[in-house]
């Protein structure tokens, strides 16, 4: 997925909401942003209110079972519910 973007947020331990999210990754306008890594569901929603005023066209989460879904979309190429076949960066994972 030569347009997508991966935003890992993943933690190794637990951690609390004051724990800073990592810095956005450069956005290309338009880009379909992937959220990945394994991190308490209101790290995701941290990350998804962070990237609302970015230059992404879509946000999508990644499930290892489904690939990317699109949750939100400003983007005529992805709508919510879409499933996306990506491949994880090396070293990254769920």
């Amino acid at each position: 997925m030569s347009e997508g973007i991966f935003y890992h947020i993943g933690v190794e331990q637990p951690i609390t909401p004051d724990e800073p999210l990592p810095p956005l990754p450069d956005i290309p306008r338009g880009a379909l942003v992937v959220i990945e890594g394994r991190a308490p569901i209101w790290r995701y929603g941290l990350a998804f209110h962070r990237l609302h005023g970015s230059p992404a066209g879509a946000v999508a989460v990644f499930d290892p079972r489904l690939g990317a879904v699109v949750v939100a979309s400003h983007h005529p190429y992805w709508r919510e519910g879409q499933v996306i076949d990506v491949v994880l960066p090396p070293g990254e994972s769920d």
